[in-house]
This record gives C-alpha cells, structure tokens and sequence, in this order.
C-alpha cells in the first residue's frame, strides 16, 4: 500500500527515484489520473538527476494540443518492487499517471489533509 495526503485539492504520494551508486530521492508526486503515462518530471530536475534520454514523442494535453516532449528512462521504487518507467520532461511539478496506477486501487478522501491510498488489486 501507497499512502499519501490532499494538499490544496491535489492527491500527493511520494515515490523513490533510484539513481546510480545506490542513490535514493523521495519526489513528491501530484496523482493525475487525466494522464495516461507514468511518470512527468520539470526538465530542470531531469537534467540534475541525470536520466537517460530514450527519445521524443507528441504529448496530447488537456485541450487536446500536442506538445514535444523528451522521454528519459528511470527506475523507481514502487509499492517496494523497482520499476523502469518512461519519464515525460514537462510541466512543473512531478506527477503520476494512471500508468502507474493501472491493477491498483486508487482512494482519496478529498478533503485538505484527507488521506490517499494506492493500494495492489492483484496482491489483496
């Protein structure tokens, strides 16, 4: 199980990111569930923590406008198992999508300070 917390209307879980030289980040992560990828990152952190480029694709925003977006290869930690995921370079918060999501169950108390659970549908 994932836990987290609502802060200004936003769902926020954490995730570890597992750099080389066994290096761990705790990025604090806004849940998406409009987005279909896994992973966004602001381009200032990508470029800091060093990821590996693997390429460019046309994102399909919100408003239905495609935007170039550089996709970096990451491992996680997620739910305690590592996992690569692609990592979009966008926006200005981290966020997770619902590729992460996907065999889990999502709960949210939305409410400031309401709790937030991600939690594996196939381990319960």
């Amino acid at each position: 199980m994932i836990p987290g917390i609502v802060v200004g209307r936003q769902a926020r879980i954490s995730l570890i990111l597992l750099l080389p030289e066994n290096l761990e980040i705790e990025i604090e992560c806004v849940v998406d569930t409009g987005f279909e990828g896994f992973l966004t990152l602001p381009s200032p952190a990508i470029t800091k923590l060093g990821l590996h480029y693997l390429g460019q694709i046309n994102a399909k925003l919100a408003d239905n406008s495609n935007v170039a977006s550089n996709v970096y290869l990451a491992t996680i930690l997620w739910n305690g198992v590592e996992k690569d995921v692609a990592v979009l370079g966008m926006g200005h918060r981290p966020l997770i999508g619902t590729a992460l999501l996907e065999d889990y169950h999502l709960s949210i108390d939305f409410c400031d300070g309401g709790t937030v659970l991600v939690d594996d549908i196939l381990r319960s």
